[in-house]
């Protein structure tokens, strides 16, 4: 039954690719009672193949038309009969095939004015080499000699490229725009141990800067139902984009190939399914693939950027989300980063990206060299935090590897800034197994840095002291900080739920010009037993409302404390008459507040025509947080170093403890033995 099931899905992926979709393909997905016996005699009885379960869901089984049977009744009519006269099945879904793209390539702007910054020229590589670092402990030797010298840390060709990754500043008057990794290198923090998933479109694995750090374990092609993500190359230029993403996490270092990766000892898999039909079945296998080892899952890309898909996780897409962050990890949960995409030139808001927008993802914008907001990127309050990608044409992009084992610098897009958040987090994973998926998130709001990005207009404070821009999220990623505060870091309390509906009867009326206003009201609702909340994490406003312009609407979410965010912009490019329809919109901007009082919604029309109108039906707030304060928190709120992108101040005294306490590596024990502490100090500050 397996290899059939393989060579069904192979044909229509052949036939599928070369823009030729075989209509007669009609895929079902049946969750039922009886195990897999019941289950294919079911299909038989309806005239569906059975092939056998859906990878890595209970009692959840494939079933495809068969065209064989002569019957030449539409298969939905079938499927219902079955439904109908077997008490045993629980529900059915017919698959859809579903666009997804890739967040990487974007077409030039002629319209953003950045200039570059000024780099130093780099050492020659002929002349880097003569430097004859072979080992560990030579390179190692290097950075305690000269930890201030960057560019003796390693010898990897397109190391002086990686621009994110260390001060390149020929001027010092210039901000700082890396991300603090350099600090956990000396400390011998590098992603040890630590296994990220690619979800992308395959890996090539065989690549001389990935092959000693991939793990065949976490690997997988749903696309083909085998364990090889090797990506096909016959179809030119297409299948190089989860190569380009694995190698920013996890290049080898110091073996004179490409470049060296943000967590450049961590295992890294690829799990292959943007090679051939996708829909919610794929996904769901996908997001769901072994959480019982994978750490980390990165994902850049999502539904189209197009300004007008609103698409969010289908049902086992969900629920593979859901099971991750309850079971992944051993209880602890698996941990989620996503692209926040890149629809901006075509006025696209990530708010209509459910993908973006899940409570479970860590959604990742990027900023450019020049630390500016890049003219693709979308903004959203469901955005947590950035890193660098690419910006204006003059502006240097990311190092990585590519395709037929060669190196590239062109790798641009959110695409590129999701896995260099991955890697930051398997840092922090390598210091600390017991984090939680929520624990990281945390960490995220309380070390990312606003003042590398604070010339972007858009920033505000929120009632909990936390800086926050939606086009940022709260601020760019700081490794360093992360890192130690993750070292000893206290679990966050148990989370709580607090849900507040909506119910309008008779509807409440939208038209051009007219705001409405929804009010929730939380005082009462929060404070019951099991759902009280005072510490706020995510914010979800579920909408139900039908407009004939679905594009022309906006909507502004105000907290209690007098937060507001928009949290959907209008978008011109957005024609459906659909509107809404239990669409969650997220927000992360009112972080650390207490959620008790009045919320209010304002929905309006600015744009027309003025013959728009519309209904808004039965809503919800959904709050997600906690009763009891962070550990973290009790202290106070975060005091942030306005001078942070200048001058870089280190608490070595508490990751040093933490970090050499857990015996991460033998030669900075040796180091800290043999030199008094005041040259352990200097030789950890940046």
């Amino acid at each position: 039954m397996a290899s059939g099931y393989f060579w069904i899905i192979t044909c229509w992926i052949v036939v599928d690719v070369a823009g030729h979709r075989d209509e007669q393909r009609e895929e079902w997905v049946v969750r039922l009672e009886g195990g897999p016996q019941v289950a294919s005699l079911l299909a038989l009885q309806s005239g569906y193949k059975h092939l056998g379960p859906v990878l890595g869901f209970d009692d959840t089984y494939i079933w495809l038309r068969d065209s064989s049977s002569g019957q030449k009744k539409r298969g939905g009519v079938r499927l219902t009969k079955a439904l109908n006269s077997s008490t045993r099945i629980i529900w059915a879904d017919q698959q859809k095939a579903i666009e997804r793209h890739k967040r990487d390539y974007v077409p030039l702007s002629d319209f953003d004015s950045e200039r570059p910054l000024i780099r130093e020229k780099r050492l020659e590589l002929d002349q880097y080499h003569s430097n004859s670092i072979e080992d560990d402990q030579d390179w190692r030797k290097v950075w305690q000699d000269d930890s201030e010298d960057s560019k003796l840390m390693f010898n990897d060709e397109l190391w002086d490229q990686e621009w994110y990754l260390q001060d390149t500043r020929s001027n010092k008057a210039l901000p700082k725009l890396d991300l603090n990794v350099l600090p956990l290198y000396r400390l011998g923090v590098t992603g040890r141990g630590v296994r990220i998933a690619v979800l992308d479109d395959g890996l090539e694995y065989t690549h001389d800067d990935l092959a000693n750090n991939y793990d065949p374990d976490i690997s997988y092609d749903v696309n083909e139902n085998d364990d090889d993500p090797l990506p096909r190359y016959e179809v030119r230029g297409m299948n190089g984009h989860g190569t380009r993403c694995a190698g920013e996490i996890a290049m080898e270092a110091n073996n004179r190939k490409c470049g060296v990766g943000v967590a450049f000892e961590a295992s890294v898999g690829g799990i292959k399914l943007l090679d051939g039909l996708v829909n919610d079945r794929v996904e769901g296998e996908a997001l769901g693939y072994k959480p019982e080892l994978v750490d980390i899952y990165t994902a850049s890309w999502g539904p189209a950027d197009d300004g007008r898909s609103l698409e969010a996780p289908g049902r086992l897409a969900r629920e593979a989300l859901q099971r991750g962050i309850a079971v992944g990890r051993g209880g602890r949960g698996s941990i989620y980063v996503w692209a926040s995409g890149n629809g901006g030139s075509k006025s696209d808001d990530c708010g209509c990206d459910g993908y973006v927008g899940s409570i479970y993802t860590i959604a990742v914008g990027s900023a450019s060299q020049t630390g500016r907001f890049p003219w693709y990127g979308e903004s959203c309050p469901a955005t947590m935090a950035t890193t660098y990608s690419s910006g204006a044409y003059h502006d240097q992009m990311i190092a990585t590897t590519d395709l037929r084992n060669t190196c590239t610098t062109g790798h641009t897009g959110t695409s590129a800034s999701a896995p260099l958040a991955a890697g930051i987090l398997a840092l922090a994973l390598q210091v600390n197994k017991d984090l939680t998926w929520r624990d990281l998130q945390h960490l995220i709001v309380w070390t990312s840095e606003y003042s590398p990005l604070r010339e972007n207009p858009g920033w505000f404070r929120n009632s909990a002291g936390f800086w926050f821009n939606s086009r940022f999220g709260f601020g760019l990623m700081n490794a360093y900080a992360l890192v130690s505060a993750g070292s000893n870091w206290t679990t966050v309390p148990d989370k709580t739920i607090c849900r507040v509906n909506i119910a309008t009867t008779d509807g409440k009326k939208l038209a051009y010009g007219n705001t409405k206003r929804l009010r929730f009201e939380t005082e009462d609702e929060c404070r019951s037993a099991g759902n009280e909340i005072t510490f706020l994490e995510h914010v979800e406003i579920e909408v139900n409302l039908e407009y004939s312009l679905r594009g022309a609407l906006q909507m502004h979410l105000t907290a209690p404390s007098g937060t507001k965010v928009q949290i959907l912009k209008p978008r011109k490019l957005d024609d459906s008459a659909a509107g809404f329809q239990k669409w969650r919109f997220m927000s992360v901007a009112s972080w650390g507040e207490d959620p008790r009082g009045s919320w209010l919604l304002d929905i309006l029309d600015e744009i027309g025509p003025r013959e728009n109108k519309g209904t808004i039906e039965a809503s919800a707030l959904i709050l997600h947080g906690s009763n009891e304060t962070p550990e973290y928190r009790r202290n106070g709120p975060r005091v942030y170093n306005q001078d942070y992108n200048r001058i870089r101040k280190t608490n070595e005294d508490r990751l040093e403890k933490s970090v050499l306490g857990r015996g991460l590596d033998p030669w900075i024990r040796e180091a800290y033995d043999i030199h008094d502490r005041d040259w352990l100090a200097e030789f950890l500050q940046t």
